[in-house]
């Protein structure tokens, strides 16, 4: 027995067989000694139970799961039966007066059952435990594969969501560090902002972002942190028009879900055009986070749109909201457009 549900399955068999022979002894006329009992369900139980549990630990173990042998697996159910048939006529002989008595005649004399009988009813006995063993581990065994399965499933999704974010991490980096160098390269007074608003960017992303889920609001202090440090790379700031609604509160939502999405706009699109500012917009109540961002397309950079960061954002929503998201990407001759809708 692999586990305390297979433990469980096994002790409400037993139970219920207990209750089934208890009510019978209870609704006889004929009141049985503990002699009587014990030869009846004593003796005939331990073989009964040797029958289930062979059955159960050796023979479908051994011959069907591991080796396949179908034949052998039959002829040896045919040798237990008739082994423990013999062993229970054995013992119906010598305890002839108490297995085979059921009763009495009109005469007053006992009446006895015919051997033959009682050999028929035993290998229907022994055929019934044969097979509510092996219905019992078929059972036990397919919870036990179902159980280990989601077990897999959900560490190869851990795994995964993992990697993905191990992914993410750098990704942002290696353009923000890219960024960095581009203000250093020019001398740059903002050079020294643009340090300390990465380590504040990073310490988020290494330690509040380490949980499954974090507050909405959180997640937006660090979108806007990201704006804060873009702007720092254009002499005259970033044209960004950041729109929230509704209740920006303690929603959970799953870290670093919205940034690929700003960080996609920031290098691929046009940034600095006053007249075509990025327009982000977020919209939250306590079931939905409604969020948009557009941005005019440089046609300057021939980069395909979305990089790694989108197609990683989009693993994860399948990942950690199925059937909870909707994601359109329109993607016009000027503008780029993402639209995200997370049942939170």
């Amino acid at each position: 027995m692999k586990s305390r549900g297979s433990i469980i399955i096994h002790l409400i068999f037993w139970l219920f067989l207990a209750l089934i022979c208890v009510m019978a002894v209870v609704s006889s006329e004929r009141r049985a000694s503990v002699y009587e009992l014990t030869v009846n369900f004593g003796y005939y139980g331990l073989i009964n139970i040797s029958i289930f549990y062979i059955n159960y630990t050796l023979l479908i173990p051994q011959l069907v799961q591991q080796r396949k042998k179908y034949g052998v697996y039959i002829i040896s159910i045919v040798l237990l039966i008739a082994f423990m048939g013999i062993l229970k006529t054995l013992l119906a002989i010598f305890y002839n007066d108490i297995i085979l008595t059921h009763g009495q005649q009109r005469t007053g004399k006992p009446a006895y059952t015919e051997i033959t009988e009682f050999i028929l009813k035993s290998v229907f006995t022994s055929g019934f435990f044969i097979v509510i063993s092996a219905l019992i581990k078929l059972a036990v065994d397919w919870f036990g594969n179902e159980r280990v399965q989601r077990k897999l499933e959900s560490e190869k999704k851990d795994m995964e969501l993992q990697f993905l974010k191990s992914q993410l991490n750098p990704h942002f980096l290696f353009n923000s560090l890219n960024n960095i160098y581009s203000l250093a390269y020019q001398k740059s007074d903002k050079t020294a902002d643009a340090v300390l608003k990465l380590s504040e960017i990073m310490r988020y992303m290494i330690y509040e972002s380490n949980d499954s889920w974090v507050s909405l609001s959180k997640e937006i202090e660090y979108v806007k942190s990201f704006i804060e440090l873009q702007k720092l790379r254009f002499k005259d700031g970033a044209a960004v028009e950041l729109t929230l609604n509704g209740e920006i509160d303690d929603q959970k939502i799953v870290p670093l879900i919205l940034i690929s999405f700003v960080e996609n706009a920031f290098k691929h699109g046009v940034a600095n055009d006053k007249d075509n500012p990025i327009k982000i917009n977020i919209i939250a109540n306590q079931k939905i986070l409604h969020f948009s961002i557009t941005n005019k397309k440089n046609k300057q950079n021939k980069d395909e749109m979305g990089g790694v960061g989108l197609n990683n954002v989009e693993r994860r929503l399948q990942l950690l909201y199925p059937e909870r998201y909707k994601l359109n990407i329109v993607n016009s001759d000027t503008h780029y457009t993402s639209e995200l809708m997370l049942d939170i």
